[in-house]
Protein backbone atom coordinates (compact mmCIF):
# COMPACT_ATOMS: atom_id res chain seq x y z
CA UNK A 1 0.00 0.00 0.00
CA UNK A 2 0.99 3.47 -0.76
CA UNK A 3 1.69 6.18 1.92
CA UNK A 4 0.61 9.61 1.08
CA UNK A 5 3.28 12.45 1.71
CA UNK A 6 1.66 13.12 5.00
CA UNK A 7 1.68 10.03 6.40
CA UNK A 8 5.03 8.77 5.08
CA UNK A 9 6.62 12.75 6.73
CA UNK A 10 4.75 11.06 9.85
CA UNK A 11 6.02 7.55 9.74
CA UNK A 12 9.63 9.30 8.96
CA UNK A 13 9.57 11.89 11.72
CA UNK A 14 8.76 8.71 14.49
CA UNK A 15 11.78 6.86 13.21
CA UNK A 16 9.61 4.08 12.05
CA UNK A 17 9.98 4.04 7.99
CA UNK A 18 13.13 3.66 5.93
CA UNK A 19 15.07 6.33 4.75
CA UNK A 20 15.20 5.27 1.38
CA UNK A 21 11.18 5.07 0.48
CA UNK A 22 10.30 6.98 -1.77
CA UNK A 23 8.28 10.74 -1.30
CA UNK A 24 5.53 11.61 -2.84
CA UNK A 25 4.72 14.41 -5.34
CA UNK A 26 5.74 17.09 -3.53
CA UNK A 27 8.96 15.88 -2.59
CA UNK A 28 11.71 18.99 -2.70
CA UNK A 29 14.70 19.11 -4.91
CA UNK A 30 17.28 21.86 -4.76
CA UNK A 31 20.38 22.32 -7.37
CA UNK A 32 23.65 21.56 -5.53
CA UNK A 33 26.60 22.11 -7.50
CA UNK A 34 26.11 19.64 -10.61
CA UNK A 35 23.85 17.28 -9.41
CA UNK A 36 19.86 17.59 -7.47
CA UNK A 37 19.74 17.32 -3.76
CA UNK A 38 16.51 15.52 -2.59
CA UNK A 39 15.51 17.12 1.10
CA UNK A 40 12.27 16.78 3.05
CA UNK A 41 12.60 19.81 4.13
CA UNK A 42 14.34 23.29 3.20
CA UNK A 43 14.10 26.57 4.72
CA UNK A 44 12.98 29.91 2.67
CA UNK A 45 12.73 33.49 3.88
CA UNK A 46 10.68 35.62 1.92
CA UNK A 47 12.00 38.69 1.17
CA UNK A 48 9.88 41.39 1.16
CA UNK A 49 10.50 45.18 -0.54
CA UNK A 50 7.92 47.34 2.09
CA UNK A 51 10.18 46.37 5.30
CA UNK A 52 13.09 44.81 6.99
CA UNK A 53 13.01 41.51 6.02
CA UNK A 54 16.28 40.11 6.80
CA UNK A 55 15.71 40.08 10.79
CA UNK A 56 16.71 36.70 13.43
CA UNK A 57 19.47 35.74 11.52
CA UNK A 58 20.94 33.02 13.29
CA UNK A 59 17.57 31.93 13.67
CA UNK A 60 16.78 29.43 10.74
CA UNK A 61 20.37 27.50 11.22
CA UNK A 62 18.83 26.84 15.18
CA UNK A 63 15.49 25.49 13.81
CA UNK A 64 17.53 23.60 11.34
CA UNK A 65 19.88 22.11 13.53
CA UNK A 66 17.07 21.33 15.99
CA UNK A 67 15.25 19.48 13.21
CA UNK A 68 18.06 17.54 12.88
CA UNK A 69 18.68 16.93 16.50
CA UNK A 70 14.65 15.91 16.90
CA UNK A 71 13.62 13.79 13.66
CA UNK A 72 14.95 12.00 11.04
CA UNK A 73 14.22 14.05 8.35
CA UNK A 74 16.52 14.99 5.69
CA UNK A 75 17.21 18.56 6.08
CA UNK A 76 18.96 21.23 4.20
CA UNK A 77 21.20 22.99 6.75
CA UNK A 78 21.41 25.88 4.36
CA UNK A 79 18.54 28.99 4.36
CA UNK A 80 16.76 30.00 1.43
CA UNK A 81 15.88 33.83 0.70
CA UNK A 82 13.65 34.13 -2.54
CA UNK A 83 11.76 37.04 -3.12
CA UNK A 84 8.18 37.06 -2.64
CA UNK A 85 7.55 38.60 -6.05
CA UNK A 86 9.59 35.24 -7.39
CA UNK A 87 7.50 32.25 -8.47
CA UNK A 88 10.13 30.30 -7.30
CA UNK A 89 8.61 30.56 -3.37
CA UNK A 90 5.52 28.75 -4.99
CA UNK A 91 7.49 25.21 -4.31
CA UNK A 92 8.42 25.95 -0.97
CA UNK A 93 7.54 23.82 1.83
CA UNK A 94 7.84 26.45 4.39
CA UNK A 95 7.92 30.19 4.46
CA UNK A 96 9.21 32.69 6.84
CA UNK A 97 8.21 36.17 7.05
CA UNK A 98 9.35 38.59 9.42
CA UNK A 99 9.99 42.23 10.55
CA UNK A 100 9.59 45.51 12.69
CA UNK A 101 8.45 47.92 9.94
CA UNK A 102 5.75 48.28 7.23
CA UNK A 103 3.96 45.66 5.18
CA UNK A 104 2.60 46.36 2.49
CA UNK A 105 3.21 44.27 -0.85
CA UNK A 106 3.46 45.04 -4.37
CA UNK A 107 1.00 43.37 -6.67
CA UNK A 108 3.17 40.80 -7.65
CA UNK A 109 3.98 39.90 -3.86
CA UNK A 110 0.49 39.65 -3.60
CA UNK A 111 -0.44 37.67 -5.98
CA UNK A 112 1.81 34.87 -4.67
CA UNK A 113 1.15 35.31 -1.35
CA UNK A 114 -2.31 34.73 -2.13
CA UNK A 115 -1.76 32.12 -4.23
CA UNK A 116 0.74 30.11 -2.24
CA UNK A 117 -1.55 30.09 0.90
CA UNK A 118 -4.82 29.22 -1.17
CA UNK A 119 -3.04 25.89 -2.59
CA UNK A 120 -1.95 24.77 0.13
CA UNK A 121 1.54 26.45 1.23
CA UNK A 122 2.30 27.38 5.07
CA UNK A 123 4.20 31.10 5.73
CA UNK A 124 4.90 31.64 9.50
CA UNK A 125 5.05 35.23 9.81
CA UNK A 126 6.47 36.77 13.05
CA UNK A 127 5.69 40.25 14.40
CA UNK A 128 9.43 41.45 15.66
CA UNK A 129 8.47 44.67 17.55
CA UNK A 130 5.87 42.06 19.81
CA UNK A 131 3.37 44.77 19.69
CA UNK A 132 -0.23 44.53 18.79
CA UNK A 133 -0.56 47.84 18.04
CA UNK A 134 3.02 48.35 16.13
CA UNK A 135 3.75 49.57 12.78
CA UNK A 136 4.32 45.86 11.79
CA UNK A 137 1.43 43.77 13.14
CA UNK A 138 -1.21 47.26 11.77
CA UNK A 139 0.14 46.60 8.16
CA UNK A 140 0.33 43.12 7.87
CA UNK A 141 -2.99 42.47 9.46
CA UNK A 142 -4.51 45.15 7.37
CA UNK A 143 -2.31 43.16 4.30
CA UNK A 144 -4.06 40.00 5.44
CA UNK A 145 -8.23 41.78 5.22
CA UNK A 146 -7.46 42.91 1.78
CA UNK A 147 -6.31 39.33 0.52
CA UNK A 148 -8.38 37.42 2.15
CA UNK A 149 -11.14 38.88 3.73
CA UNK A 150 -11.95 41.21 7.00
CA UNK A 151 -12.00 37.89 9.88
CA UNK A 152 -9.20 36.15 7.99
CA UNK A 153 -7.00 35.75 11.01
CA UNK A 154 -8.61 33.77 13.57
CA UNK A 155 -7.11 33.03 17.01
CA UNK A 156 -5.71 29.51 17.42
CA UNK A 157 -7.55 27.62 20.40
CA UNK A 158 -5.36 26.18 23.11
CA UNK A 159 -5.83 22.79 21.99
CA UNK A 160 -5.39 23.13 18.12
CA UNK A 161 -3.04 20.30 16.45
CA UNK A 162 0.21 22.69 16.82
CA UNK A 163 0.77 22.18 20.21
CA UNK A 164 1.05 18.47 20.17
CA UNK A 165 1.60 17.36 16.79
CA UNK A 166 5.39 16.51 17.96
CA UNK A 167 6.09 18.01 21.40
CA UNK A 168 2.93 18.24 23.47
CA UNK A 169 2.57 21.42 25.23
CA UNK A 170 0.36 21.43 28.68
CA UNK A 171 0.87 25.78 28.52
CA UNK A 172 1.25 27.83 25.43
CA UNK A 173 4.86 28.64 24.61
CA UNK A 174 5.67 32.50 25.39
CA UNK A 175 9.05 34.08 24.58
CA UNK A 176 11.22 36.05 27.01
CA UNK A 177 10.73 39.59 24.75
CA UNK A 178 7.20 40.13 25.51
CA UNK A 179 7.47 42.12 28.70
CA UNK A 180 10.46 43.56 28.15
CA UNK A 181 10.06 47.03 28.64
CA UNK A 182 9.27 47.53 24.51
CA UNK A 183 6.42 46.71 22.67
CA UNK A 184 3.30 46.75 24.52
CA UNK A 185 4.41 45.14 27.44
CA UNK A 186 1.80 42.02 26.86
CA UNK A 187 2.01 38.50 27.28
CA UNK A 188 0.09 37.22 23.81
CA UNK A 189 -1.67 34.16 24.60
CA UNK A 190 -2.77 32.76 22.04
CA UNK A 191 -1.47 33.00 18.32
CA UNK A 192 -3.53 33.78 15.20
CA UNK A 193 -3.99 32.22 12.01
CA UNK A 194 -5.57 32.22 8.59
CA UNK A 195 -6.89 28.57 8.13
CA UNK A 196 -7.87 26.98 4.19
CA UNK A 197 -9.33 23.37 4.19
CA UNK A 198 -9.34 22.69 7.33
CA UNK A 199 -5.58 23.12 7.86
CA UNK A 200 -3.43 26.45 8.74
CA UNK A 201 -2.61 28.15 5.90
CA UNK A 202 -0.68 31.26 7.64
CA UNK A 203 0.90 31.23 11.17
CA UNK A 204 0.82 34.48 12.70
CA UNK A 205 2.79 35.51 15.96
CA UNK A 206 2.62 38.74 17.80
CA UNK A 207 5.39 36.98 20.26
CA UNK A 208 8.40 37.98 18.59
CA UNK A 209 9.68 33.38 18.20
CA UNK A 210 12.61 35.11 16.25
CA UNK A 211 14.37 36.86 18.23
CA UNK A 212 13.74 34.04 20.71
CA UNK A 213 15.24 31.51 19.01
CA UNK A 214 17.87 33.70 17.24
CA UNK A 215 21.30 32.49 18.71
CA UNK A 216 23.85 30.29 17.81
CA UNK A 217 22.40 26.49 18.40
CA UNK A 218 26.17 25.54 20.00
CA UNK A 219 24.84 27.75 22.94
CA UNK A 220 21.37 25.77 23.31
CA UNK A 221 23.03 23.14 25.91
CA UNK A 222 23.12 26.37 28.40
CA UNK A 223 19.34 26.51 28.54
CA UNK A 224 17.39 24.60 31.34
CA UNK A 225 14.63 23.92 28.81
CA UNK A 226 15.34 24.08 24.86
CA UNK A 227 13.06 26.99 23.68
CA UNK A 228 13.43 25.72 19.85
CA UNK A 229 11.01 22.91 20.65
CA UNK A 230 7.74 24.99 19.20
CA UNK A 231 9.80 25.48 16.09
CA UNK A 232 10.05 21.65 15.63
CA UNK A 233 6.27 21.67 15.96
CA UNK A 234 5.62 24.58 13.78
CA UNK A 235 7.62 22.83 10.79
CA UNK A 236 6.44 19.42 11.81
CA UNK A 237 2.48 20.68 11.30
CA UNK A 238 3.36 22.16 7.97
CA UNK A 239 4.81 19.05 6.36
CA UNK A 240 2.00 16.43 8.03
CA UNK A 241 -0.98 18.47 8.39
Amino acid sequence: MSLTRKAFLQHLILGSCAAALPLGSRAQNIESGNRREHYDFYFTRLMYESGDWDVDQRMPSNLLNSLVEYTNLKVDLKEHIVPLADNKMLLAPFCYLAGHKLVQFTTEEARNFRDYVNRGGFVFVDDCNHDIDGLFAKSFEAQMAELFGHDCLQKLPDDHDLYHCFFPFDELPVTSFELNGWGDDLVHDYLKAIVVNGRIAVLYSNKDFGCEWDYDYRNKRWLAIDNTKFAVNIVIYALTS
